[in-house]
């Protein structure tokens, strides 16, 4: 069942607001040089007649891993291309996206059907594993690495893929979504007023019991989640994320109560919840006073995104992030004005909670820190291993220059050099420049991170 035509006025003048277009046609290929947006016409079982685009960047790596993107209603999957960053994101980290459309053309996902909300069930959700199967099968993708994102009505159906399918995806990021099952009306791409307002409330276990309903023989682990939300969206009410955060906790069996939170950038509050280990099961972004047009081009958001699903090349969970604080100093170690520049030397600040003085330590023992569309790795200057090695950001490369030991004693030491990352001269004034030193027990040789 098509929506309302109430609906359709109310969704595009929203969308209209913020610079929304869709009916972008393929004729005009992207700038000379780089990879193409190629449409797929015959990929697999596609009960509903969806259209698929694949973007595989010219520096796509051998086995890659694959990330399905979706649209929002009245868009398609090349709006949804051109309008966020996740293709350049593909182009410098090397996975493959699918940019699927939904059919008719401009219609909002099918996450409200008996057929969509359990796993094999028909309508769209077979189409898009199609689409998976097709990209492993014809270019080499790993069925291994397989992740999902979407936003508004594609954010929704980022929470009815990972409940169907949650042996085929790791890990997934819904922005302006609202929980699995909670758009249901029992018709196909039905509207659920109630819903859609943040008026409809369950206990974390009634939730989660939906999202095990999807697939009721799966037993096995489940895909990490990343949820966002507005706290203005006047389409789908902020309420919707702590519903979606509810049910994804009691998924995945950690507490309701954040194990941490933080503001990495004017008006964003972030919290995380992680398991018995450490590791973050589900991660929630507020953002304070914004409506529904997430995720915004240009900010970190969509790299955020990639670094939680793992995209980002590090193939790793975050194993601590936060402010990395210079304990002798009382400052933060910051990237300077979030700078993207290779080889710039980073420095201690003021703490402000910005982007560009949050930093996560990943399982592969690297510090990255995520500014400017980008996720920079903290490195030893041309593999120095001498004193007075600068220590600056660079691309990620898994080099044991790039490897940090975070040690319980406060230290941070380089892998590679065993040298400790060090305030220059123990200054604690703004903008002081770290690098490495000799290990001396001294104050300005302490780190606090988180």
């Amino acid at each position: 069942m098509l929506r309302s035509r109430h609906l359709k006025s109310r969704l595009l003048a929203v969308l209209l607001a913020i610079g929304a277009a869709f009916g972008v046609s393929l004729s005009a290929a992207p700038q000379a040089g780089a990879a193409s947006l190629t449409q797929i016409t015959d990929f697999g079982n596609n009960p509903t007649g969806l259209q698929m685009y694949v973007y595989v960047p010219n520096s796509v790596k051998a086995n890659p891993p694959i990330l399905l993107a979706l649209h929002g209603c009245q868009g398609s999957g090349p709006y949804l291309y051109s309008s966020t960053d996740f293709g350049g994101l593909a182009d410098r980290y090397g996975f493959i996206v699918i940019y699927p459309s939904t059919n008719p053309g401009g219609s909002c996902w099918d996450v409200s059907s008996d057929q969509a909300l359990k796993r094999n069930g028909g309508s769209d959700p077979v189409g898009l594993m199609s689409m998976i199967t097709y990209t492993e099968q014809h270019y080499g993708g790993n069925r291994n690495a397989v992740y999902v994102t979407g936003e508004s009505s594609g954010g929704m159906m980022t929470n009815v893929m990972l409940a169907d399918y949650p042996d085929v995806f790791k890990a997934g990021s819904a922005f302006m979504g609202v929980p699995h099952h909670c758009f249901y009306t029992g018709t196909v791409r039905g509207w659920n007023g109630p819903c859609a307002g943040g008026q409809v409330s369950m206990t974390p276990q009634q939730w989660g019991d939906l999202v095990r309903g999807a697939d009721p023989g799966y037993t096995g682990p489940r895909p990490r989640v990343q949820l966002w939300h507005g706290t203005a969206d006047p389409i789908l009410n902020y309420r919707d994320l702590g519903e979606e955060t509810k049910q994804w906790t009691n998924v995945l069996g950690v507490g309701q109560t954040p194990s941490s939170s933080d503001t990495p950038a004017a008006n964003w509050n972030r919290a995380r919840y992680a398991n018995s280990s450490g590791i973050t099961q589900v991660e929630t972004y507020s953002i304070v006073g914004a409506g529904h047009q997430l995720p915004v081009q240009g900010t970190p958001m969509a790299a955020d995104a990639i670094h939680f699903m793992g995209l980002d090349g590090s193939g790793t969970t975050p194993t601590g992030k936060g402010a990395l604080r210079a304990v002798g100093a009382g400052k933060c170690l910051d990237d300077p004005n979030s700078t993207t520049t290779l080889g710039t030397q980073q420095q201690i600040y003021s703490c402000s909670g910005g982007v560009n003085q949050t930093w996560t330590h990943t399982s592969s023992n690297e510090l990255t820190v995520a500014v400017g569309g980008s996720v920079l790795c903290l490195d030893a200057a041309s593999r120095g291993t001498t004193n007075g090695t600068k220590a600056v950001v660079w691309s990620c490369n898994g080099q044991a220059n790039q490897q940090w030991n975070v040690n319980s004693d406060g230290t941070v030491t380089g892998v590679q050099s065993g040298l400790c990352l060090d305030v220059t001269g123990g200054s604690t004034a703004d903008a002081a420049p770290v690098e490495l030193w000799s290990c001396n027990g001294q104050s300005n040789q302490q780190w606090a991170l988180g």
